[in-house]
């Protein structure tokens, strides 16, 4: 296997799971070092056993990424014990509460939108300083919610997160394009990962619903849901000098699904 990443440090939020634990350990087969920011849960140390089984170095960060102080924490340890930093992966999130908005809490709503984009913006923030060394690359994990399809009944919050992650993302990188760091969202569709264990529906959302059929099935190319290790191939890519000229883009991984949704 090539080595694109050897002597890279790659910082991956989320990492314990799903999107997050195939990108971790897909960097870490190529060569990155690998801090798998997440919160202290056991699975986030399967996942720096399983790199470490392999031969590669990781090491897990306990991090809420909605909590200023525990992330620039987790990254100055990164920092400390590799000496650098190149890629940065803000891939953490929640699908939230999911209501109709009259019904929506403060509190849920505030949830959501701080998880998952104050999240993403706290961790560009404390990476920038150390990316700035070198240059590097980050990748933000959007959704087709939000900026393709808006068809997920009551995620209000989660879809306003993703959309705003993009407008972020693309400030980002007219931003930092001086100091040679590159920044790109990728906005998943259908993707099979346990993220359905973070999500709360309210009952009454079936009152909002507006049905919508697709007798052939609702992903044109494989007929289901994508895989989190193809997610982490073109995280690898956007990673990697392969995509060196690419910045403030939002690439699309979803079977052509939101084409059919929108």
């Amino acid at each position: 296997m090539d080595k694109r990443m050897e002597g890279k440090v790659a910082l991956v939020t989320g990492g314990g799971s799903g999107i997050g634990r195939a990108a971790a350990i897909k960097l870490a087969q190529h060569g990155a070092k690998v801090c798998i920011m997440d919160l202290g849960e056991r699975r986030a140390q399967e996942v720096e056993d399983a790199i470490r089984s392999a031969g590669g170095e990781s090491f897990v960060a306990d991090v809420d990424i909605s909590d200023p102080k525990r992330v620039e924490g987790g990254i100055l340890e990164a920092v400390s014990r590799y000496g650098r930093l190149d890629f940065i992966f803000a891939n953490a999130g929640i699908n939230g509460t999911f209501a109709p908005i009259e019904e929506l809490h403060p509190d849920d709503w505030d949830n959501t939108i701080s998880t998952n984009l104050k999240g993403t913006f706290l961790t560009v923030k404390y990476a920038v300083p150390h990316l700035k060394q070198q240059g590097g690359s980050i990748v933000i994990t959007s959704s087709i919610n939000g900026n393709r399809t808006f068809t997920l009944f009551g995620a209000s919050a989660y879809s306003t997160s993703k959309a705003g992650q993009v407008a972020f993302m693309q400030m980002a990188a007219l931003e930092l394009a001086r100091y040679k760091i590159r920044v790109n969202a990728i906005c998943p569709g259908a993707i099979a990962t346990n993220i359905d264990q973070n999500t709360t529906k309210a009952p009454a959302v079936k009152e909002i619903e507006i049905p919508i059929n697709y007798p052939e099935g609702a992903q044109p190319l494989e007929k289901g849901p994508g895989s989190a290790e193809q997610v982490a191939d073109l995280v690898l890519f956007l990673a990697s000098s392969e995509s060196s000229h690419i910045t403030g883009t939002t690439v699309y991984i979803d079977g052509a699904e939101s084409l059919l949704h929108g």
